[in-house]
């Protein structure tokens, strides 16, 4: 079986443009930003950074080694917990790209400090860095709970359930509004119901949205 060449690898991941699991960096001169899709991507299935790249796809090659220790920066100082993302270097066209492979969380959410060291967790939807929700951190608090939990059907669970129903979509803060529930009281309880497949997530015009899965 022909091996493939550096050029013809970097080249053909290129080709697939930036997507869900693949995100482009022309350069890297902030490690905080870095950390934005270190976290998208721990949380979200894994990906990787291709560090040299265009965003049109152009291979331009690393500018400086320092970026290598960017990389690091951001993955050791900058995501709670520190993650270990694996990095190698490639020649392609001529010039040094480099690859920043980041597994999947085990164990979810990864968070990125921003500015003033504040955590923030991002998923990554298609080729964007999102803020996760209050609604994605139940989700991830809850799914560390011990299996076999069992979901009770309250007077409280039945409300939201009749209210989905009622509209197609509805943001955290119409459901907190129509439920006359408190933010953390619906946010545990969609959280539950997303966990176990009664309601799912829409994103729509940058906005999260929650509907009732009919399927």
């Amino acid at each position: 079986m022909k091996m493939q060449t550096d050029t013809q690898y970097i080249q053909k991941l290129a080709s697939e443009g930036e997507h869900e699991h693949q995100d482009f960096k022309f350069e890297i001169s902030d490690a905080r930003k870095i950390a934005r899709s270190l976290s998208a991507f721990a949380n979200t299935g894994g990906g990787r950074l291709l560090v040299g790249i265009k965003d049109n796809g152009k291979i331009a090659g690393v500018r400086s080694e320092e970026e290598i220790y960017m990389i690091e920066a951001a993955a050791s100082m900058y995501c709670q917990p520190a993650i270990e993302p694996e990095t190698k270097t490639y020649i392609a066209e001529g010039r040094t790209i480099l690859e920043v492979c980041i597994a999947e969380a085990s164990s979810k959410p990864i968070y990125a400090l921003d500015e003033e060291n504040r955590p923030k967790a991002y998923i990554r939807i298609k080729d964007e860095n999102i803020l996760a929700t209050p609604v994605h951190l139940k989700v991830w608090q809850h799914t560390k709970k011990e299996r076999g939990t069992l979901l009770t059907f309250t007077e409280k669970e039945q409300n939201l359930l009749s209210i989905l129903k009622e509209h197609e979509l509805l943001t955290l803060n119409q459901c907190c509004k129509r439920c006359k529930a408190s933010r953390p009281t619906t946010c545990n309880l969609l959280a539950d119901f997303i966990r176990f497949g009664l309601v799912e997530t829409v994103f729509q015009g940058h906005k999260f949205y929650f509907k009732l899965n009919e399927e």
